[in-house]
């Protein structure tokens, strides 16, 4: 026989005597149909529907390195062959680590500062770490999006204003190559916008003139070096970003310049988008992405269609994957930038994934969600690649040099080479525009679930805050505005080097150890897969499961520590360029990397000293980790229910329901109302 005992809110007026059984179930019905409700749109919130999650993770998935990073990544270590170890890594560290975020948000439904506190108690600052790491990477991350806001509004001219160095802000080393090969057909040298002779071309640098092509050193004769290369000259598109944007020329960390007030205008814009996309939590950012996330996909194709009838495209394609060079599978580099290309990319232990699935239905399907999108991303790296690099085909043909005389990658990429490119095209102020407004619809994204990370945060911690939730958006927004000011200095482009290089390097690495170490092994890899598939009723084929257990177990947290220790290995000092920081800049990039981390230990101590957890209560989880309608009514339980009166329907089967609906108004979630008599002398058994 089935005994239970069910408790639901009710107001307080009797229900009527009816029929016993309709009565139940419409009571059951109306109970359940508005605690569903209750619980959708309680403070925290939830995803409208589940193409906004998707979209959200996609968009954050999808980001800047997929643009930037992917394609010189590829060119560099032998075209298509790095598709080999780029997908095995992803096998193996990529899309366990992805998967497994999402299914530990969605479980529990909280942020990562308070799901490792429930999991194991001494792991309390884990979740804070990638807190911390995401408002780091926020920081800089808008600044990105500042750049990328100033040249689209420089994109609004029929001239862009990088195309060729007559602007009065363009330095004496600025030149063309339209205009250094009309100076060349007189045998002359461009320089400082005219064209000088080889002598007066040669002394810029203290030589002297050898020939026509060559200088000679004054107080060596047997120093004789080539014209071309002696003078140090700056494209106009470098000249533009350097010079213009940036005016870091000359600067240093000991002289940081001034405020550069029109990038200060830019990246107040960026956070104020932002903002007001995040005031309403996921109910607002899960309405932006559907045009944020697919926008890019929209200029990629666009500029693909437009790249491919250039002249040279197919020079830059084959350059970038149809001659693929097998031996580089025997460097340890070419498995060391896959493993960390998939890991950046996916954006795994910054707690934006488990963020982002917090706010998700119970028995959604992250499983499927997290192989699509895994593998979407991937698929967008390599068709960036495509759209890249035809137009770098086009750019290297017309300047008559190979293609990888012009490949660069980062913010190079972004904004130099891709902006001489376009300045080549017919139409160049619109592919400016299109291309930089995607840049700006890419970052969002990401720029989005760090945020709403750091915004969870707080909100999870005190929960008596979330009434004010659009206050603390802006407040947050507000605050990372402040921090990023020092990167919008004359000088700036150094301190986003410094966070760029040091904020989430080796930090989320040894965080992603610690967050696989603790879920599999510390708290249990069989009962996290029973959540999974149990709890969450989300079906696992037998292959996929053993695929899970093995990666999980075994690949991943072996293949992170790997990667840590070449990380170690390959770690080089802070610097921009050739210019390497000094010292006492050193040890600040030391502190950012490690500021984050150093929230694990000290957690750690904090939670042994208060001695509320001791033994193996520290890797003990608490009954707090468990699905959200399960703490809800649990609290439901321990505080009486909700105002008004509880009204509790207890049944042992439908032959033996209750002939009248009871109300008591005064009991304690744990207390039981008095047994009753069913009219045959039988009292019932509450449980």
């Amino acid at each position: 026989m089935f005994l239970a005992k069910r408790i639901y809110k009710v107001n307080q007026v009797s229900p009527t005597q009816n029929d016993q059984g309709k009565m139940g179930d419409e009571v059951v019905k109306k109970s359940q149909s508005k605690e569903n409700l209750e619980e959708e749109e309680e403070e925290r919130g939830n995803w409208g529907n589940q193409c906004e999650f998707f979209l959200s993770c996609l968009g954050y998935a999808v980001g800047f390195g997929n643009v930037w990073r992917f394609p010189y990544l590829c060119y560099k270590n032998g075209g298509a062959v790095f598709l080999i170890p780029y997908v095995i890594m992803l096998l193996c560290a990529g899309l366990p680590l992805f998967f497994m975020e999402l299914a530990l948000g969605q479980y529990a439904s909280l942020g990562p500062n308070l799901i490792f506190p429930e999991i194991a108690p001494l792991f309390t600052g884990l979740g804070w770490a990638m807190v911390l790491i995401s408002a780091l990477v926020a920081v800089y991350y808008n600044i990105i999006m500042a750049w990328t806001v100033f040249y689209t509004f420089a994109s609004f001219t029929s001239v862009l204003p990088w195309s060729h160095c007559d602007n009065d802000f363009n330095s004496v080393s600025c030149f063309t190559d339209d205009a250094n090969i009309a100076c060349q057909n007189q045998s002359m040298y461009y320089y400082n916008k005219s064209c000088v002779d080889t002598n007066t071309f040669c002394g810029i640098e203290n030589y002297i003139e050898f020939n026509q092509t060559y200088c000679e050193d004054p107080n060596n004769s047997s120093i004789v070096v080539p014209a071309k290369g002696l003078v140090k000259r700056i494209s106009a598109s470098e000249d533009y970003f350097k010079n213009r944007m940036l005016e870091v020329s000359g600067r240093s960390w000991e002289d940081m310049g001034s405020m550069r007030w029109e990038l200060v205008g830019c990246l107040a814009i960026s956070w104020v988008i932002v903002a007001a996309c995040l005031a309403k939590g996921v109910k607002s950012s899960g309405k932006v992405v559907y045009f944020t996330a697919l926008f890019p996909y929209a200029v990629l194709l666009i500029l693909f269609v437009r790249g491919m009838t250039l002249e040279g495209a197919m020079k830059g394609i084959e350059f970038y994957i149809m001659k693929p060079d097998t031996s580089k599978l025997l460097e340890l580099e070419v498995w060391s930038d896959a493993a960390t290309q998939i890991f950046y990319s996916l954006g795994s232990s910054f707690g934006g994934l488990i963020t982002l699935a917090s706010y998700n239905k119970f028995k959604n399907n992250c499983m499927r969600d997290a192989m699509v999108i895994a593998f979407a991303n991937c698929s967008t790296s390599v068709f960036a690649g495509f759209v890249i690099f035809s137009i770098l085909g086009f750019l290297a043909t017309e300047l008559g040099v190979e293609v990888g005389d012009v490949v660069d990658s980062g913010s190079g990429l972004a904004f130099i080479v891709y902006p001489a490119a376009v300045a080549r095209m017919p139409l160049p102020p619109l592919w400016a525009l299109l291309f930089f407004f995607m840049l700006i619809t890419l970052g969002l994204d990401s720029q989005f679930t760090m945020v709403e990370t750091l915004t969870t945060a707080v909100l999870d911690q005190w929960v008596d805050l979330r009434k004010h939730k659009m206050k603390i958006v802006f407040g947050i927004c507000f605050i990372l505005f402040l921090l990023g000011l020092t990167m919008c200095l004359q000088g700036g482009i150094l301190m986003f080097e410094l966070f760029n290089g040091w904020s989430a390097g080796i930090s989320v690495i040894i965080c992603a150890i610690l967050e696989v170490v603790v879920i599999q092994y510390i708290y249990g890899i069989n009962k996290f897969v029973s959540h999974i598939t149990d709890d969450m009723g989300i079906y696992m084929p037998l292959p996929l499961k053993a695929y899970w257990y093995t990666t999980w177990a075994v690949v991943t947290p072996g293949l992170l520590f790997v990667i840590l220790i070449l990380s170690f290995v390959n770690i080089s000092p802070a610097s921009w360029g050739t210019y390497v920081f000094p010292a006492n800049i050193q040890v600040l990039a030391w502190f950012v990397c490690i500021c984050s981390i150093v929230i694990i230990p000290i957690c750690a101590i904090w939670v042994i000293w208060k001695g509320d957890k001791k033994g193996k209560e520290l890797f003990q989880y608490s009954e707090d980790f468990c699905p959200a309608h399960e703490r809800k009514a649990r609290e439901r339980a321990a505080t009486g229910g909700a105002k008004g009166a509880v009204f509790r329907y207890t049944y042992e089967n439908e032959g033996f329901a209750e002939p009248q609906a009871k109300i008591y108004p005064n009991l304690s979630g744990d207390e039981k109302p008095p047994p009753y008599n069913n009219g045959n002398g039988v009292y019932s058994n509450h449980i």
